[in-house]
């Protein structure tokens, strides 16, 4: 799960790391009173999108008075980065910066802890710098059982700081980013930049946070935060109803029981030169309400032109599931093709039992891919 910028530093404020405070506006108006609020000429108008780039996409632009701010605040509003419609913004006072850090903590899964990753080159593109000079990127693992201790935490600021003064400041926010980071069950926590001012005080301009979906259940008030895109929706809504399922924008909508099968599935697509619309585990299930219900949810993407159902039937037996989805159809009209596959117990009788049907039946599951991609 995703938050915006300013939701980011909410919660970095009450955690005490220094941030640069700013004004969350919805329109021309809003940045007119806020603008007003700031003791400062000098400002920076942020578009508030749940996706990276909005500089490059000119969603960040600076303002030296009124006219500026007016000018860039209407341009930004309704922009679109990266498929996303920019409707709020955030005003905040333009910080002089004397150098630029980068500073996040993420999940690491090598070595099955959070690691702190700290780069003198803020302010850019972490990824690029990851690529072409990946030596100016530091990365420390944290023992979960230790945490960020005093030492820990001065040792990593000197990697960026020279000056005690400096590094107090930022061993204090690394500790307390820590502190953030796994209080709130965060998967990333990040300060792209991390800012040192002529003054010599070390602030967060920017913040950038993600959490486990899985964890948001004892989250309540950051769950509140959650603003899910349409796709979010419909994976919401299939978790629901029992079933797994990720949209993944091919044209081959898949239905399999079992994450490896599904995944196997997905990849037997892509091998013949197909293009699967998603991911989706219904589990060990004839119930053909369950079958209506992935259907309805496959044939709501319209970029689907095949449906692939791939049941593998151990426990489950195969003349069951044909039955069901039988009786599932019955209650379903659709133009599109299904190709089935069905293998396991009593799968002679399964195959035998949709026989006549509409359905394309296929014996393998190279048989039932290269039929998709056909169709598709």
């Amino acid at each position: 799960m995703k938050i915006h910028e300013y939701q980011a530093k909410e919660i970095f404020a009450k955690y005490g790391i220094p941030i640069n405070p700013g004004y969350l506006c919805h329109n021309v108006d809003d940045a007119i009173k806020a603008y007003e609020k700031i003791d400062h000429n000098l400002v920076v108008v942020k578009a508030q999108v749940l996706t990276g780039g909005r500089g490059k996409a000119g969603g960040v632009k600076l303002a030296k008075d009124t006219i500026e701010m007016r000018n860039h605040t209407a341009n930004i509003l309704g922009m679109d980065i990266k498929g996303y419609t920019v409707d709020r913004i955030l005003l905040a006072k333009a910080e002089d910066i004397e150098a630029e850090y980068y500073v996040s903590y993420v999940i690491d899964r090598n070595t099955k802890s959070a690691i702190l990753m700290l780069s003198k080159e803020g302010g850019v593109d972490i990824e690029e710098v990851a690529h072409s000079t990946p030596e100016k990127i530091h990365k420390i693992a944290i023992d979960p059982t230790v945490g960020m201790p005093d030492y820990l935490a001065r040792q990593a600021a000197f990697l960026l700081f020279d000056d005690i003064k400096e590094v107090r400041q930022a061993a204090d926010i690394f500790q307390k980013l820590y502190k953030l980071f796994t209080e709130t069950d965060a998967s990333l926590a990040e300060i792209n930049p991390l800012i040192l001012t002529p003054d010599k005080k070390v602030i967060a301009i920017d913040a950038k946070m993600t959490f486990d979906d899985n964890a948001l259940y004892r989250q309540m008030k950051i769950n509140e935060l959650f603003e899910p895109t349409a796709e979010e929706r419909k994976e919401q809504k299939a978790k629901t109803k029992g079933f797994s399922y990720v949209h993944l924008g091919g044209d081959i909508g898949c239905m399999v029981n079992g994450a490896g099968l599904a995944m196997a599935t997905m990849d037997m697509i892509k091998l013949y030169g197909g293009s699967p619309a998603n991911f989706l585990d219904i589990g060990g299930s004839s119930n053909p309400t369950k079958v209506v219900e992935a259907m309805k949810l496959l044939l709501s993407d319209q970029d689907v032109k095949v449906v692939l159902i791939n049941i593998f039937g151990g426990i489950t037996r195969c003349d069951d599931v044909a039955k069901g989805l039988l009786e599932a159809f019955k209650q379903i009209e659709t133009d599109i093709p299904i190709v089935i596959r069905l293998t396991g117990t009593n799968e002679v009788e399964g195959r035998a039992l949709l026989e006549g049907s509409k359905f394309h039946i296929a014996e393998t599951m190279g048989e039932a891919t290269r039929k998709a991609v056909e169709l598709a």
